[in-house]
């Protein structure tokens, strides 16, 4: 799960904060705005350009930049463009802040920030969070959730996993060989070896334990894991398999699912765009054409509508067809 620079949305050259702000201004600036203008200028400066904007539009202006978007825009695009301002240091802890605020909690989002994450961006998450909302993640999440997905997710927040180095065979067999037992040849599961393995090994480790598992079982761990556990914990542990497995490929296929059917996941899809639009969407989107027989771009372009689309489309970068 190592940080790739394989982003659709680099730093714009040539780049002056003033003149973007000024831009900015003007379209918003008196009747009616220009969405267009700030659509263009915000999916094509990367998070640092976007905060130095904010500052500059502050100095010249004694305007929060953040709140004018906001009196502006409505609906899907001013949250989109909105989640671009967030500083990317900042916006993993929001979206956490957020899955467990007030009633009721959002494992999905939980899910897919903890499983995805590297332990040096969990770790970060963690101390940002602290300093932004004077809590402790960690007695946040436990507050709000229980059993083995709670425990899953506290394995997860320890950040702990081994690095990635020589791989021992050996292990490899005893741990194919324990998850083996705790599923498939007990009655009932022990949950808390999957629970244990999947969540402190290596990725070069545990992607040798999923191929002596299928030799060993005959099935893979993703159908075990189906079979033998449910819910919230279900879902978090095949999230884990299919980071360990592709992190592009799994958000190539949570932006599928979050499209696919009726109505869209607009959360979902704005989540992931933006927090993968300068780490890893150009091998996302190869991933989604390969998996799904048909491109990103296309699906966005079918599945949104207006301004929100436009900017999506922009942050894509691309068509694969």
């Amino acid at each position: 799960m190592a940080k790739s620079t394989r982003g659709t949305v680099t730093a714009f050259s040539p780049f002056d904060a003033r003149a973007d702000a000024e831009a900015l201004r003007k379209a918003m600036k008196g009747m009616g705005t220009d969405e267009d203008t700030i659509l263009k200028i915000l999916t094509s400066r990367n998070n640092a350009q976007r905060q130095e904007i904010a500052s500059a539009f502050k100095t010249l202006f004694g305007r929060d930049l953040v709140d004018d978007l906001k009196s502006e825009l409505t609906g899907k695009f001013e949250t989109l463009m909105v989640s671009l301002m967030r500083p990317t240091c900042i916006f993993d802890a929001h979206a956490l802040k957020h899955a467990i605020k007030g009633a009721g909690t959002n494992e999905k989002v939980l899910t897919e920030i903890l499983a995805s994450r590297t332990p040096a961006e969990v770790r970060n998450i963690k101390q940002v969070y602290l300093q932004e909302y004077e809590a402790n993640l960690e007695d946040k999440i436990t507050g709000e959730t229980s059993g083995h997905f709670q425990r899953m997710l506290v394995v997860l927040l320890q950040a702990n996993r081994d690095p990635d180095g020589r791989v021992d065979e050996g292990l490899v067999e005893q741990d194919a060989q324990v998850l083996f037992r705790a599923g498939e040849l007990k009655w009932g599961t022990d949950e808390e070896k999957f629970i244990t393995i999947l969540g402190t090994r290596s990725v070069s480790h545990l992607r040798r334990v999923f191929d002596k598992y299928m030799t060993i079982s005959g099935f893979q761990i993703e159908e075990t894991i189906d079979r033998e556990t449910s819910g919230d914990l279900e879902k978090l542990l095949l999230a884990v398999v299919k980071c360990i497995r592709s992190v592009p490929a799994y958000f190539a296929e949570t932006l599928y699912y979050s499209m696919k059917g009726a109505g869209t996941d607009d959360d979902t899809l704005i989540r992931v765009m933006v927090s993968r639009s300068e780490i890893d969407l150009f091998d996302i989107r190869q991933e989604f054409r390969k998996n799904f027989a048909k491109s990103l771009h296309q699906m966005i372009q079918k599945d949104t509508s207006g301004d929100y689309r436009k900017a999506l489309l922009l942050l894509c970068g691309g068509d694969d067809e």
